[in-house]
């Protein structure tokens, strides 16, 4: 009760219950919802912290920059997005408001279409040495067809083609990278397709700040020939996922294409079933089918695994 009431007292307010709207529609930084309202940050910034004090919204740190999204937390999620589906969208203030957010989400499309024009021809080059990204994504459908997956991770997201393909499927999906180039282009694909219940968020993946048994399902997709220590990254993975929770490796077969290294930075030539599947047991996880997509001259290998129904979160005693 006492929380509910503190969720309605803090939306209570003109400014931010429209700043609850702006941010049901898009991860917002405090600029970005300055340049929308029209309004000094210092104000902004105050209305902002009253409605994450009362559970409203969440405020993420990336880098120098700070997003604000509206509540991933159970309670405070439910109200925060009843509360803006209750708002008009042909209110007239709401209706400039959004105008505003598609011109913001414009800006921030250019730029991330700039740094893909950058990238693409190495993207393209690497891309027309494997199999088509289809034929992975069926395969990836399939893994997880029937699973009921509550909260979805997509460990090293890139574009946040993943979170295009899931988050339709899922009730939560959050992508991560290193990258914030790469963040911006994944943030701006899940606006325009309007995925509401998708987030990305800048993050290391030897080290995800999520807690342990909280995910349902984990993709690594085309991330792991970019790690020192591949098997670390499936600890990570093994860590965070829910007892019966699926993790699905999409990788490169062994090759000797050396320019993949010097050129693109790959730091791992391809991984032999069996190494994923010991990494699987490091991690504590079941290896469960393998796919084997051939290419040429890549293969492209889609290895699957299952935690433990029985296991226990890190820490506690078995």
């Amino acid at each position: 009760m006492d929380n509910l009431l503190q969720g309605l007292r803090a939306a209570g307010e003109e400014t931010r219950l429209r700043l609850l709207v702006l941010c049901g529609h898009s991860e917002l930084t405090v600029s970005e919802l300055t340049q929308i309202l029209g309004q000094s940050q210092p104000r902004v910034s105050r209305h902002l912290k009253l409605l994450c004090d009362a559970g409203l919204l969440d405020r993420y740190q990336e880098g120098s920059w700070v997003f604000y999204r509206l509540s991933a937390k159970a309670n405070g999620s439910v109200l925060a997005r009843t509360l803006v589906d209750l708002v008009p969208v042909n209110d007239a203030i709401v209706s400039r408001d959004l105008e505003r957010l598609e011109a913001v989400k414009k800006t921030r499309g250019m730029a991330a279409e700039q740094y893909f024009k950058e990238n693409a021809a190495d993207w393209r080059q690497i891309r027309s040495l494997h199999v088509p990204e289809k034929d992975v994504e069926n395969i990836l459908l399939s893994v997880f067809e029937g699973q009921g997956i509550t909260d979805f991770l997509d460990i090293g997201t890139g574009t946040g083609r993943m979170l295009e393909l899931f988050g339709p499927l899922v009730e939560h999906a959050i992508g991560i990278d290193s990258s914030r180039e790469m963040l911006s282009f994944a943030r701006t694909a899940i606006d325009d397709a309007g995925l509401r219940n998708c987030q990305v968020r800048l993050a290391d993946m030897y080290n995800l700040p999520f807690a342990s048994q909280s995910q349902d399902a984990i993709v690594v997709h085309q991330v792991l020939h970019y790690a020192q220590s591949p098997e670390k990254v499936i600890q990570e993975a093994g860590r965070l996922l829910r007892p019966g929770g699926v993790l699905a490796i999409v990788d490169f077969g062994p090759h000797n294409i050396e320019n993949l290294r010097s050129e693109h930075a790959h730091r791992q030539m391809g991984f032999a079933a069996e190494d994923i599947q010991q990494y699987f047991k490091l991690a504590r996880l079941h290896p469960k089918d393998l796919h084997v997509l051939k290419g040429d001259p890549l293969t492209v290998n889609i290895w699957t695994a299952v935690a433990d129904a029985k296991a226990q979160p890190i820490g506690v005693a078995l």
